[in-house]
């Protein structure tokens, strides 16, 4: 998603265009409208790791089901902070998850499972980006604190797939 731009006026105001000295700028309404995004990716997300803990079966899945579910609890941690977050900004959070995807196997429900923590962190360090461009940096806090877990989660599935832990920077990260 894009980033608006908006420039501080003279006067105090501000509005849209370039930024004022290189820096970026966004509204607290598009914050909101972002945050939303991510509560709805958080509701996923609960929903998502509840019933893969209850459907995986078989001996070598006992304990990544156990880690699911604490997964779960987690995840709605998240979702608490966020609606906080986006209450504080003066929004209204959102009450209807992202789709949820299911699968017929253990390693396609994980597989899931590893794709949405992935688009979950690339979307929380943009969002952490976003905050301290419109001056909330305490909200970006919440949000790094909350990303530090989503890359926990993401390792443990990764290592459930026998998988590298994937590299999830965008180029503009990089450069």
């Amino acid at each position: 998603m894009a980033v608006q731009r908006v420039r501080k006026e003279p006067n105090g105001n501000h509005s849209p265009g370039a930024a004022h000295d290189g820096e970026e700028k966004i509204s607290r309404e598009h914050l909101i409208k972002e945050l939303n995004g991510d509560l709805r990716r958080e509701y996923q997300a609960i929903i998502s790791y509840v019933i893969f803990s209850q459907v995986l079966k078989g001996a070598a899945y006992m304990d990544i089901a156990k880690e699911l579910e604490k997964h779960a609890a987690e995840e709605l941690s998240h979702a608490i902070t966020i609606a906080k977050q986006i209450d504080y900004l003066g929004g209204e959070p959102a009450s209807e998850p992202m789709p949820v995807r299911t699968a017929d196997t253990a390693v396609k429900m994980l597989a899931i499972d590893l794709e949405n923590e992935n688009e979950t962190i690339r979307n929380y360090r943009r969002r952490v980006r976003q905050c301290e461009a419109l001056g909330e940096y305490a909200i970006g806090e919440h949000i790094r604190q909350i990303l530090m877990q989503e890359q926990e989660h993401q390792s443990d599935l990764a290592t459930a797939l026998g998988k590298d832990v994937p590299d999830v920077t965008t180029a503009s990260e990089r450069a």
